[in-house]
């Protein structure tokens, strides 16, 4: 994954990042090597110096000055061990016992190096100025020819330590930059896998409108054809009514046969269209409903049995195929709702043509008896898919009980 840093948000996530490399509890084997590596080196210095340098009295210091020295080294060499946990006080301790041991010197750079990587430039400068200070008058007393050109020793203990703090500073700066790319590779990488999960949650969505479009209606008229067979049947077995004929069961079993087929058609066509690339990359248009086709659906739900009243405009061929059926769908869901919560009541569907710059399709009939606008019947998926139709051509889906009769309405607006 490509990462981008904003040179205007690094710093605010630098400045979370305030301290890298130290620790959350138990050392990870990365510590435990460097920590090993340094008091190894830490103690090799403070064995060479002991044996060529304090041991043979090469300054000619008291015996308590020698025994104080392999102490004060000793003690420095093994607060290695404790910096991480306590930076700024290991750090102190090297600055003033470091500066006065010669066997400690090793130790004391790579401290004041450690407090420069783990707490940055505050504490590490001051500090390290203090045992650049503290060394001046012990190397003034020790060393003679330090006494005669004393610029020259203090500019060099001067650039060694500024060299010291320097590297670690330079090291916590890189250390800061890269916990600052982890963590926005990391924000990325949860952003990515939050557009994934909305992405397939809106493809589910959207598969479960489209299936709930294409067959609520054929499975409704299924339903009715179905029913009305059996509600014959019941009849004639109980005497009430003659047997039906062997037309009559043929033409209910034809349309039951017909609408199944139909069903299984448009299934395909939604599964071909949800298959389909963005922007029609593999270059193939499933077949979509169109206001074409209003009358043959308004056609079928009165061979049904519904009572359709219906006044579709003419001059709707012309508009964006998406509007097209939107159109068609809220038709198509209108008469559905209808078959399924107001069997036997009429339909009346109104198509309009464009009117100041939008689209009126209204469906309405008589609602259930004691039935009030806040419990509207079949308010649940279809209603709520044909409402985000609605929404996405900058329409409005309204839905309302008044005197007795359901109406859904949905304004469209389009281009002239």
């Amino acid at each position: 994954m490509a990462v981008t840093v904003d040179r205007w948000m690094l710093p605010r996530e630098l400045a979370r990042a305030d301290e890298p490399g130290e620790p959350s509890g138990a050392r990870t084997p990365r510590d435990w090597a460097s920590d090993i590596t340094m008091f190894a080196i830490a103690a090799l210095a403070w064995c060479l110096e002991f044996e060529y340098f304090v041991l043979p009295d090469v300054l000619g210091l008291p015996t308590w000055a020698r025994v104080a020295d392999a102490v004060a080294g000793a003690a420095v060499c093994l607060a290695i061990w404790w910096r991480r946990r306590f930076p700024v006080a290991i750090g102190l301790l090297a600055a003033t016992a470091g500066a006065v041991a010669n066997t400690a010197a090793a130790a004391m750079i790579l401290l004041l190096f450690s407090l420069a990587l783990h707490r940055g430039w505050k504490p590490a400068i001051p500090i390290t100025a203090l045992a650049v200070l503290i060394s001046v008058p012990y190397i003034h007393a020790f060393f003679p020819g330090a006494a005669d050109q004393p610029l020259p020793w203090l500019i060099s203990l001067g650039l060694g330590a500024a060299l010291v703090v320097t590297a670690g500073i330079g090291v916590r700066a890189r250390r800061q930059v890269v916990h600052a790319l982890r963590m926005r590779a990391e924000a990325e990488r949860r952003g990515h896998i939050r557009e994934l999960e909305d992405s397939r949650r809106a493809e589910r969505q959207r598969i479960a409108r489209e299936m709930h479009d294409v067959l609520a209606h054929r499975i409704s008229l299924l339903a009715v054809h179905a029913g009305a067979l059996e509600y014959r049947t019941a009849q004639a077995e109980s005497g009430a009514a003659p047997e039906p004929s062997a037309a009559e069961v043929r033409d209910v079993v034809a349309v039951v046969r017909s609408n199944a087929h139909q069903a299984l058609d448009e299934l395909r066509e939604v599964l071909d269209l949800l298959r389909q690339q963005p922007d029609g990359e593999d270059g193939r248009d499933a077949p979509q409903p169109t206001v074409d086709r209003l009358p043959m659906l308004v056609n079928e739900a009165r061979l049904s049995g519904q009572q359709v009243r219906a006044n579709l405009a003419d001059g709707l061929g012309n508009l964006r195929p998406q509007v097209q059926r939107t159109i068609y769908r809220i038709v198509q869901e209108g008469l559905t709702n209808a078959r399924k919560h107001a069997p036997g009541a009429t339909v009346d569907v109104l198509v309009s043509g464009r009117v100041a710059g939008e689209v009126l399709v209204e469906v309405a009939n008589a609602a259930p008896i004691g039935v009030t606008t806040s419990e509207i019947p079949g308010a649940g998926a279809g209603l709520i898919g044909l409402a985000e139709r609605v929404a996405l051509h900058g329409g409005e889906l309204t839905r309302e009980i008044d005197e007795g009769e359901f109406r859904m309405r949905a304004r469209i607006p389009c281009a002239s």
